[in-house]
């Protein structure tokens, strides 16, 4: 992201900000939704979030992508796995905010990197900085003092980071974009949700015709609450550094986290403020450690570059012609 105009770094900003303020606030939202249950408002997102998408794709006319996918049988399986797992995120999220858990989901977005982390370790065999083993280990003794103090395992942020971790190791492989994925994910859930929505409403147990125009319309809205935020995140992805959206990226559980204490006034009794407490010590030296080697990436791209300033005239050469075609290799 070198070189961005300052303008375009502060589009980006506030995108980011935006899309994981929205992403935070979201506990707001759902309760507003009832008495629909979380089923049926999971199902009504899925409905609704295809019809969003795809009129944003029809505006911007990205189809393109739609045709290559269908002739690729192990992207669309790829594809399906992901729409199952952000369906149990989702169906879990929605169900937590409902039953009064919004601190408990909010700790399954803190450790979802740390979570992140140990999948790399034990699927992809990637090897841990010390630091990063350090922030593993404390998010585990967070996770065994938060269960002594619920009384059980706190399976609501437990099944949250793990579907969640799941399904972002997954659309890697995919490799899709925001917009193209979120469609295809929904095209893939939209036949099985419909399906559900005409049942309950065949059993009368339906509240999208029943409850007036104004519920009807908070239904219909979820599609926009589903795709809003991740426009704003495409468009900060683009013209700010990834560092700084990692950093970005606490501001939703900690939004979520305050709602669960201040506004929906949930028990933090003292064991669960060392288990929180713990899980922010992992994240702060997950962050430490990843800005840190960042910056010693820099002093070595910095040296690196340096040292070409007295070799031969022919290595110069190569380098600057390297230096000219890298911009082109980046918008490839």
């Amino acid at each position: 992201m070198v070189g961005k105009p300052t303008g375009e770094q502060r589009t980006g900003l506030l995108n980011g900000f935006a899309a994981y303020g929205m992403w935070g606030l979201v506990p707001l939202f759902w309760p507003l939704l009832k008495p629909a249950g979380a089923a049926e408002i999971l199902a009504h997102r899925m409905v609704w979030s295809l019809a969003v998408v795809g009129v944003a794709l029809l505006v911007l006319r990205r189809w393109a992508w739609a045709g290559e996918l269908l002739r690729q049988p192990r992207r669309l399986a790829l594809i399906t796995v992901a729409a199952a797992l952000i369906t149990v995120n989702w169906g879990v999220y929605i169900w937590a905010v409902n039953a009064g858990h919004v601190v408990e989901a909010s700790l399954g977005y803190f450790i979802n990197p740390l979570v992140t982390i140990a999948m790399g370790v034990l699927l992809l065999k990637e090897r841990l900085r010390p630091a990063q083993w350090t922030a593993v280990g404390v998010c585990l003794a967070a996770v065994l003092v938060l269960t002594i103090g619920y009384g059980r395992p706190p399976w609501v942020s437990l099944c949250l980071a793990f579907s969640f971790a799941t399904y972002g190791l997954v659309k890697k492989k995919v490799n899709l974009g925001g917009l193209e994925s979120l469609t295809a994910e929904t095209a893939v859930q939209f036949l099985p949700a419909l399906a559900y929505l005409l049942w309950l409403g065949g059993q009368g147990d339906s509240t999208f015709g029943t409850e007036g125009a104004g519920h009807a319309a908070l239904l219909a809205a979820t599609g926009v609450v589903t795709a809003l935020p991740l426009v704003c995140f495409g468009a900060a992805a683009i013209r700010v550094p990834l560092s700084t959206l990692g950093l970005l990226q606490y501001l939703a559980p900690v939004f979520q986290f305050l709602l669960g204490v201040f506004y929906f006034h949930e028990a933090m009794p003292p064991e669960r403020w060392a288990g929180f407490a713990l899980v922010w010590l992992a994240l702060i030296l997950l962050t430490w450690d990843a800005l840190r080697t960042a910056r010693r990436g820099a002093r070595a791209l910095r040296a690196e570059a340096d040292s070409t300033v007295l070799a031969p005239p022919v290595a110069e050469v190569a380098v600057e012609v390297a230096v000219e075609a890298a911009p082109q290799d980046v918008r490839r």
